[in-house]
């Protein structure tokens, strides 16, 4: 077989190829690759595609429930809602594209993740996005804040799914390499999901949408590498997105979907043409037979390995039932997307890729797909760091002031200024928007259930405890989606870690997955999809571990919801477990004490169930219409946050112990709850029978928030401290936030 290139040591570790790795190539095949089936291999076995270095941890996660229909291994995962109808979910990362060009970055990562959900058979009903940036005051930062907010607002707002919610963080160790985790989440009916294992020999493969162009070749090899000085050469592995004819491409597919044509469907993301036929081909025990002059393309002159590698948008890949294909294809057409036949599926386990007449790959495809390398990467435990409690830290002299620098911090203040650029209420079914515990989407021709959405982690917590930081992120997506009284049903997960080559940061990753594993086992929080983005690195220095858990939660009754900006006057206000005492790794002492020591907060995960449960049953019951969880800033930043968004101050007991442990502890398993004073008794029986700690903290009411002896703010003061960040920053005329008034 001919090459076009000379295959060398060099040309072999351009494609992310391990020599080992390349020597395993030479013994499955026999000879020497051509360009394009390195090209292949490269695609399939690159970090990004093959999970080598995280399948063996991953297998540890509990992914079955009683709900669960389809676990990790599918374009999303598929849990029952009851009647019929059942939720498609997942979350992914784009974060290499994204630093490189953010724009396009995001707009794609939102793009992709769009398709996993619609290739299943759902409609997109809602979407989340979860974005780490560097410190505030690196060159880059502003830049990238701005590119990624448009591209994600610009490509989701076009394509028609209200973004929902999500998170934005800032810290250093993201300076060189900022983090866009994308959700999405769809509805279909249960008895209607569509898979990708290819079933059925001499079937047409069939291509369809948008055509193929030089966009993205070699993007999944650069999404599984370190960063150095030559990222800027890397900007033409970014793909281009339009949400356009991505939209035209849902509704071609949900119309194919409904004729019995298709046989088996699969996404082209990562690695493009090559990636979708492998994973449709080994999944169902078959080969594939591709003829490149069929795919469809906007380039003259493209190569073969430039056309298996290309990451273009808004392309699928079918297995067709050819009695269906007239009818098939005129529906493509009215869309004006592209339809070919562009191979067929064999019976001999073989990848063949033809091009010109000539056979330019030949390999077997279940080594490429579902057996690539897999490794067991050493690791070691991470150091413990020491304890620090309320008495190692001094406590502030002034309250206010300490709240008021808390609330108009990069990572506390409102992100008002984000999610105004996107589309909360498109489709018409939100039913509350950003700025809350979760997303809420009622489920639309259902006469009662909404669907909640929810994406957490703490990263300074998993950077000081891995185990516990992976629980933590599970606990705190479960208890926002029990704050709005919804039924936690599943998550997904995407795992942002630096090099698995380094030990110390394989044991992050390995810890981490522990504590997420036995935090969803607690639960019952099952995974049922994901992503693992490794690598992130930038000239050796790795990101903050960032074991993002997306959740998705259902309310049988949607009139029974709780919020954080429906406080009234004269409501009692309730601490839902116990008071604050744990400093450590605090948002308060990196704020106020300008440090990142000491322990997260231990998660009990038994305490985290009990509450939670009891939190959902008096919401469920009608007695609890506001209710906010407990987590970065503890209780003060929780009251504070219910003030301003209702725009109505209270009076609060403040609690015994230190004040910086009893305003600002971040202790987990913690609500604070809001009723009407005639159902503050059966509130209090109902904690006591489900043997609950509850404190009384005080009433809503007037314009200032009061903890006696420690605090007195008005809302005005917090409100403008925690509104004039964002903006402030992004105009570039930072403001210090005000005194304390």
């Amino acid at each position: 077989m001919p090459t076009e290139l000379k295959i060398t040591p060099e040309l072999v570790a351009l494609h992310g190829l391990k020599p080992e790795e390349y020597e395993r190539v030479l013994s499955l095949i026999g000879r020497e690759p051509s360009l394009t089936e390195l090209g292949i291999f490269s695609a399939m076995w690159n970090e990004h595609c093959s999970y080598k270095s995280s399948k063996r941890w991953l297998r540890t996660l509990p992914t079955k429930g009683e709900r669960v229909i389809q676990g990790p291994g599918e374009n999303a995962g598929v849990v029952d809602i009851g009647d019929g109808l059942c939720v498609v979910f997942k979350m992914e990362s784009h974060n290499h594209p994204s630093y490189i060009e953010p724009y396009q970055g995001a707009a794609t990562g939102v793009g992709g993740i769009l398709r996993d959900v619609f290739t299943m058979g759902a409609r997109p009903i809602a979407a989340m996005n979860a974005l780490r940036f560097g410190a505030p005051d690196h060159p880059k930062t502003r830049h990238l804040v701005a590119g990624v907010v448009a591209g994600v607002g610009g490509y989701g707002n076009s394509f028609g799914v209200p973004t929902v919610g999500g998170e934005v963080n800032f810290h250093s160790r993201y300076n060189g390499n900022c983090l866009v985790n994308a959700f999405a989440a769809g509805l279909a009916k249960s008895d209607a999901i569509f898979y990708s294992e290819a079933k059925g020999v001499g079937l047409p493969v069939v291509y369809l949408g948008a055509k193929t162009g030089r966009d993205g070749v070699g993007g999944a090899t650069m999404a599984s590498a370190e960063f150095d000085e030559t990222i800027e050469d890397k900007r033409p592995t970014v793909q281009v997105g339009d949400p356009f004819t991505e939209k035209c491409l849902l509704e071609a597919c949900l119309e194919l979907m409904q004729t019995g044509a298709v046989i088996a469907i699969q996404d082209m993301g990562a690695a493009g043409l090559t990636c979708s036929a492998v994973e449709m081909g080994a999944k169902g025990g078959l080969g594939i037979e591709l003829d490149l002059n069929a795919v469809p393309v906007r380039e003259d002159g493209m190569t073969p390995y430039e056309m298996m590698l290309s990451e273009s948008q808004e392309r699928m890949l079918m297995v067709l039932d050819p009695d269906k294909r007239a009818e098939a294809e005129a529906i493509f057409v009215k869309w004006g997307l592209d339809f070919a036949i562009v191979g067929k599926t064999t019976d001999d386990l073989r990848f063949r890729v033809l091009f010109d007449g000539q056979e330019v790959a030949n390999l077997p495809i279940r080594e490429l797909g579902d057996e690539a390398p897999e490794y067991d990467r050493p690791w070691v435990e991470p150091k413990p760091r020491p304890v620090i409690s309320a008495s190692d830290v001094p406590a502030p002299s002034d309250c206010g002031a300490a709240l008021l620098s808390l609330l108009g911090s990069p990572d506390l203040c409102s992100r008002r200024w984000v999610f105004e650029q996107y589309d909360t209420m498109i489709q018409g079914n939100s039913l509350q928007r950003p700025g809350g515990d979760a997303g809420v989407v009622r489920v639309d021709g259902h006469a009662t259930k909404a669907l909640a959405f929810s994406s957490d982690v703490t990263p300074r917590y998993c950077e000081a405890d891995p185990y516990q930081g992976g629980a933590q992120a599970v606990a705190e997506c479960w208890r926002n989606l029990c704050a709005v009284g919804a039924e936690p049903l599943a998550a997904t997960d995407n795992l942002n870690f630096g090099n698995p080559e380094k030990p110390e940061l394989m044991g992050q990753f390995v810890k981490a997955v522990e504590g997420i594993g036995a935090a969803c086992n607690a639960l019952a929080f099952p995974i049922v999809s994901g992503n693992v983005s490794l690598y992130n690195e930038t000239h050796g220095q790795a990101i903050l571990p960032t074991p993002t858990i997306g959740g998705v939660g259902l309310i049988e009754d949607r009139t029974k919801t709780a919020r954080i900006d429906s406080l009234k006057s004269g409501d009692v206000l309730f601490l839902v477990g116990a008071d604050g005492s744990h400093i450590g790794a605090s948002a308060y002492l990196a704020t106020i004490e300008d440090r990142e020591d000491g322990t997260p907060p231990p998660v009990d995960l038994a305490v985290e169930k009990r509450n939670g449960d009891f939190v959902r049953s008096v919401i469920a019951k009608g007695m609890v219409r506001t209710c906010h969880d407990l987590s970065d800033g503890g209780l003060a930043v929780a009251l504070a946050e219910l003030a301003m968004a209702s725009r109505l101050g209270a009076d609060i007991e403040a609690g015994d112990g230190p004040d910086h442990a009893i305003l600002f502890g971040e202790d987990q398993a913690r609500y604070v709850v809001a009723l009407a004073p005639d159902d503050a008794q059966r509130f209090e029986a109902a904690a006591r029978d489900a043997g609950v700690p509850i404190r009384r903290l005080g009433t809503a009411g007037g314009d200032r928030l009061r903890i006696a002896g420690r605090l007195d703010l008005t809302v005005r003061a917090m409100t403008v401290a925690n509104e004039s960040w964002f903006p402030s920053y992004m105009s570039g005329t930072l403001v210090e936030p005000p005194a304390a008034a």
